[in-house]
């Protein structure tokens, strides 16, 4: 029998000091085929990678998203935003995301993984979505990354709502949009390699 956990509610993560987050430094932005095959090397050097996907959010009755518009990927110490304008970047980032063995760790990722059948035309394979693995140790809700990064690390997660809700088709994303997005795929790795350590939840 699992015993039961609350997560963490808003108010008390409030109260947490800030987890650290990659800054513009750490992360790359990647549009092109020549971008992507050498974010492709870099990324070939880890066996588990932390996985999100951003979309341009749709504000109309019957509105359809053709996205994910954008990819993240992530080790521990870097982050790579694929943006799926080019169809050679494209091709690249299709290609990563059904590479077998390497673990695709991310949160709330069934919505992520239909867009990408729809976009890409692949199903992504290796992928482990963190939500459930908390749900087998007794957390009722999904925990979200701001959840699992407080149960963890004891500390906050930054999310910004408008960066959030910003136009992730624009082929120029704001620093404010690569801090956002590179950090939920950096986070969802650190929280892997914590649950992998053993680290009491």
């Amino acid at each position: 029998m699992h015993t039961r956990h609350a997560t963490p509610d808003k108010d008390a993560i409030a109260l947490l000091p800030a987890f650290e987050r990659l800054g513009l430094e750490q992360i790359t932005l990647v549009a092109t085929q020549a971008q992507a095959q050498a974010a492709a090397l870099a990324l070939d050097a880890c066996t588990a990678w932390g996985f999100d996907t951003e979309s341009k959010p749709t504000f109309r009755v019957g509105e359809v998203s053709d996205g994910p518009h954008i990819v993240q990927l992530s080790t521990a110490q870097h982050a790579w935003i694929f943006q799926l304008h080019d169809p050679a970047c494209r091709a690249i980032t299709a290609q990563l995301l059904q590479r077998a063995g390497v673990t695709k760790a991310g949160f709330g990722l069934g919505d992520d993984r239909k867009r990408i059948l729809q976009k890409l035309g692949v199903e992504p394979v290796d992928v482990l979505e963190l939500n459930h693995v908390f749900r087998e140790r007794g957390y009722r809700k999904d925990m979200g990354v701001k959840g699992a990064v407080a149960v963890l690390f004891n500390q906050r997660f930054i999310k910004s709502k408008k960066a959030s809700t910003s136009n992730w088709a624009n082929p120029r994303l704001s620093e404010a949009q690569l801090i956002y997005a590179a950090n939920d795929a950096y986070a969802a790795k650190r929280v892997l390699d914590a649950l992998r350590l053993g680290v009491a939840t």
